[in-house]
Protein backbone atom coordinates (compact mmCIF):
# COMPACT_ATOMS: atom_id res chain seq x y z
CA UNK A 1 0.00 0.00 0.00
CA UNK A 2 2.90 2.44 0.97
CA UNK A 3 4.51 1.38 -2.76
CA UNK A 4 1.33 2.55 -4.56
CA UNK A 5 1.35 5.58 -2.47
CA UNK A 6 5.09 6.56 -3.04
CA UNK A 7 4.38 6.16 -7.10
CA UNK A 8 1.26 8.28 -7.02
CA UNK A 9 3.65 10.93 -5.21
CA UNK A 10 6.30 10.60 -7.88
CA UNK A 11 3.60 10.44 -10.90
CA UNK A 12 2.15 14.00 -9.64
CA UNK A 13 5.87 15.48 -9.08
CA UNK A 14 6.46 14.32 -12.79
CA UNK A 15 3.28 16.06 -13.76
CA UNK A 16 4.03 19.33 -12.05
CA UNK A 17 1.48 19.23 -9.36
CA UNK A 18 -1.28 19.39 -11.49
CA UNK A 19 -4.01 16.54 -10.79
CA UNK A 20 -6.71 15.76 -14.09
CA UNK A 21 -9.16 13.26 -15.20
CA UNK A 22 -8.45 10.88 -17.28
CA UNK A 23 -10.77 10.34 -20.47
CA UNK A 24 -12.51 7.35 -19.16
CA UNK A 25 -13.08 9.45 -16.08
CA UNK A 26 -14.30 11.99 -18.00
CA UNK A 27 -17.18 10.28 -20.06
CA UNK A 28 -18.18 8.12 -16.96
CA UNK A 29 -18.82 11.52 -14.97
CA UNK A 30 -20.67 12.94 -18.27
CA UNK A 31 -23.02 10.13 -18.60
CA UNK A 32 -23.71 9.73 -14.75
CA UNK A 33 -24.48 13.28 -15.14
CA UNK A 34 -26.89 12.75 -18.29
CA UNK A 35 -28.53 9.87 -16.70
CA UNK A 36 -29.44 12.15 -13.04
CA UNK A 37 -30.52 15.25 -15.29
CA UNK A 38 -32.85 13.11 -17.08
CA UNK A 39 -34.56 11.26 -14.05
CA UNK A 40 -34.90 14.65 -12.59
CA UNK A 41 -36.53 16.08 -15.84
CA UNK A 42 -38.45 12.90 -16.04
CA UNK A 43 -39.65 13.53 -12.40
CA UNK A 44 -40.50 17.24 -12.87
CA UNK A 45 -42.54 16.17 -16.28
CA UNK A 46 -44.48 14.02 -14.60
CA UNK A 47 -45.11 16.46 -11.50
CA UNK A 48 -46.19 19.61 -13.88
CA UNK A 49 -48.46 16.63 -15.97
CA UNK A 50 -50.09 15.62 -12.73
CA UNK A 51 -50.82 19.23 -11.50
CA UNK A 52 -54.41 19.64 -13.31
CA UNK A 53 -55.80 16.37 -12.10
CA UNK A 54 -54.71 17.05 -8.69
CA UNK A 55 -56.22 20.76 -8.45
CA UNK A 56 -59.39 19.57 -9.70
CA UNK A 57 -59.40 16.74 -7.32
CA UNK A 58 -58.65 19.48 -4.97
CA UNK A 59 -61.66 21.76 -6.37
CA UNK A 60 -64.10 19.10 -6.35
CA UNK A 61 -63.47 18.38 -2.17
CA UNK A 62 -63.77 21.81 -1.30
CA UNK A 63 -66.96 22.38 -3.22
CA UNK A 64 -68.20 19.18 -1.86
CA UNK A 65 -67.49 20.31 1.63
CA UNK A 66 -69.21 23.34 1.29
CA UNK A 67 -72.45 22.05 -0.05
CA UNK A 68 -72.19 19.36 2.84
CA UNK A 69 -71.81 22.51 5.11
CA UNK A 70 -74.56 24.25 3.99
CA UNK A 71 -76.88 21.51 4.32
CA UNK A 72 -76.12 19.94 7.40
CA UNK A 73 -76.57 23.23 8.74
CA UNK A 74 -79.82 23.89 7.43
CA UNK A 75 -80.80 20.33 8.73
CA UNK A 76 -79.56 21.30 12.61
CA UNK A 77 -82.54 24.15 12.00
CA UNK A 78 -84.88 21.43 10.86
CA UNK A 79 -87.79 20.66 12.75
CA UNK A 80 -90.04 18.21 10.93
CA UNK A 81 -89.02 16.09 8.12
CA UNK A 82 -92.22 15.69 5.57
CA UNK A 83 -90.34 13.69 2.95
CA UNK A 84 -87.35 11.51 3.39
CA UNK A 85 -86.02 9.29 0.50
CA UNK A 86 -82.22 8.60 -0.38
CA UNK A 87 -82.76 11.45 -3.07
CA UNK A 88 -85.01 13.82 -1.79
CA UNK A 89 -85.75 14.93 1.39
CA UNK A 90 -88.29 17.50 2.43
CA UNK A 91 -88.19 19.21 6.11
CA UNK A 92 -89.85 22.18 7.90
CA UNK A 93 -86.83 24.52 8.95
CA UNK A 94 -86.28 27.79 10.92
CA UNK A 95 -84.20 30.57 8.30
CA UNK A 96 -82.97 33.89 8.45
CA UNK A 97 -84.88 35.47 5.91
CA UNK A 98 -87.32 38.61 5.02
CA UNK A 99 -89.96 35.84 3.85
CA UNK A 100 -89.90 32.03 2.86
CA UNK A 101 -87.57 32.24 -0.95
CA UNK A 102 -86.61 35.97 -0.26
CA UNK A 103 -83.62 37.83 0.69
CA UNK A 104 -81.56 37.25 4.11
CA UNK A 105 -82.81 39.07 7.19
CA UNK A 106 -80.09 41.44 8.41
CA UNK A 107 -81.87 42.97 11.04
CA UNK A 108 -80.60 40.84 14.08
CA UNK A 109 -83.56 41.98 15.94
CA UNK A 110 -86.23 39.83 14.16
CA UNK A 111 -86.43 36.54 14.47
CA UNK A 112 -86.38 33.36 12.22
CA UNK A 113 -89.40 32.18 10.36
CA UNK A 114 -89.91 28.98 9.20
CA UNK A 115 -89.96 27.36 5.62
CA UNK A 116 -90.49 24.37 4.03
CA UNK A 117 -86.99 23.44 2.14
CA UNK A 118 -87.06 20.47 0.14
CA UNK A 119 -83.71 19.20 -1.83
CA UNK A 120 -83.79 16.83 -4.94
CA UNK A 121 -81.23 15.29 -6.43
CA UNK A 122 -81.59 13.66 -10.27
CA UNK A 123 -79.21 13.24 -12.85
CA UNK A 124 -76.26 14.07 -10.80
CA UNK A 125 -77.49 17.65 -9.57
CA UNK A 126 -78.85 18.58 -6.31
CA UNK A 127 -81.06 21.36 -6.42
CA UNK A 128 -82.97 23.43 -3.14
CA UNK A 129 -86.47 25.07 -2.89
CA UNK A 130 -87.74 26.76 -0.06
CA UNK A 131 -91.28 27.89 0.24
CA UNK A 132 -94.07 28.74 2.54
CA UNK A 133 -95.30 26.28 4.90
CA UNK A 134 -98.15 24.15 3.10
CA UNK A 135 -96.55 24.72 -0.53
CA UNK A 136 -95.00 21.99 -2.00
CA UNK A 137 -94.25 23.73 -5.34
CA UNK A 138 -91.31 26.72 -6.50
CA UNK A 139 -88.72 27.95 -8.14
CA UNK A 140 -85.82 25.27 -7.52
CA UNK A 141 -81.51 26.76 -6.80
CA UNK A 142 -78.96 24.06 -8.09
CA UNK A 143 -76.36 23.67 -5.51
CA UNK A 144 -74.46 21.21 -6.64
CA UNK A 145 -74.00 19.04 -10.25
CA UNK A 146 -71.44 16.51 -11.67
CA UNK A 147 -72.14 14.04 -8.54
CA UNK A 148 -71.56 10.67 -9.04
CA UNK A 149 -74.48 9.19 -7.22
CA UNK A 150 -78.37 10.69 -6.21
CA UNK A 151 -78.52 8.61 -3.37
CA UNK A 152 -77.16 11.80 -1.49
CA UNK A 153 -79.84 11.38 2.06
CA UNK A 154 -79.83 8.82 4.78
CA UNK A 155 -82.25 8.76 8.20
CA UNK A 156 -82.21 7.47 11.45
CA UNK A 157 -84.31 5.84 12.36
CA UNK A 158 -85.14 5.06 8.78
CA UNK A 159 -88.76 5.69 7.89
CA UNK A 160 -90.55 2.53 6.80
CA UNK A 161 -92.24 4.87 3.91
CA UNK A 162 -91.06 7.81 2.18
CA UNK A 163 -93.81 10.12 3.95
CA UNK A 164 -93.46 8.23 7.36
CA UNK A 165 -90.99 10.43 9.10
CA UNK A 166 -92.45 11.29 12.24
CA UNK A 167 -89.64 9.46 13.76
CA UNK A 168 -87.01 10.48 11.82
CA UNK A 169 -84.36 12.40 13.80
CA UNK A 170 -81.15 12.22 11.89
CA UNK A 171 -80.38 13.33 8.18
CA UNK A 172 -77.11 12.34 6.96
CA UNK A 173 -75.39 13.84 3.39
CA UNK A 174 -73.37 11.85 1.50
CA UNK A 175 -71.96 13.29 -1.42
CA UNK A 176 -69.49 11.12 -4.43
CA UNK A 177 -67.94 13.45 -6.77
CA UNK A 178 -65.90 11.93 -9.47
CA UNK A 179 -62.26 11.21 -8.83
CA UNK A 180 -60.15 12.90 -11.91
CA UNK A 181 -57.56 10.34 -11.38
CA UNK A 182 -60.29 7.21 -11.87
CA UNK A 183 -60.02 5.90 -9.06
CA UNK A 184 -63.56 5.20 -7.27
CA UNK A 185 -65.04 8.32 -6.45
CA UNK A 186 -64.20 11.34 -3.92
CA UNK A 187 -66.62 10.99 -0.89
CA UNK A 188 -67.51 13.54 1.87
CA UNK A 189 -70.27 12.17 3.97
CA UNK A 190 -71.62 14.12 7.21
CA UNK A 191 -74.79 14.68 8.69
CA UNK A 192 -76.81 16.80 11.13
CA UNK A 193 -79.93 16.55 14.04
CA UNK A 194 -82.59 18.37 13.63
CA UNK A 195 -83.93 20.26 16.63
CA UNK A 196 -87.08 18.86 18.88
CA UNK A 197 -90.20 20.65 18.10
CA UNK A 198 -90.79 21.79 21.47
CA UNK A 199 -87.51 23.50 21.34
CA UNK A 200 -88.26 24.98 17.91
CA UNK A 201 -91.78 25.75 18.31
Amino acid sequence: MSGLRARLARARRRAGGEDGLTLVELIVAAGMSVVIVGAAGSMLISAVRGQPRLSERAQNISKARWVQERLTREIRNGVRVYYAEGSRVEFLASVRRTACGEGVQEEADKPAIQCRIAYTCVNGTCSRRETDLGVESGPETTIVSGLSDDDVFSFEPPPSSPEATEDVAYIGVTLNIPNPEGQGDLTVSDGATLRTRGFAE
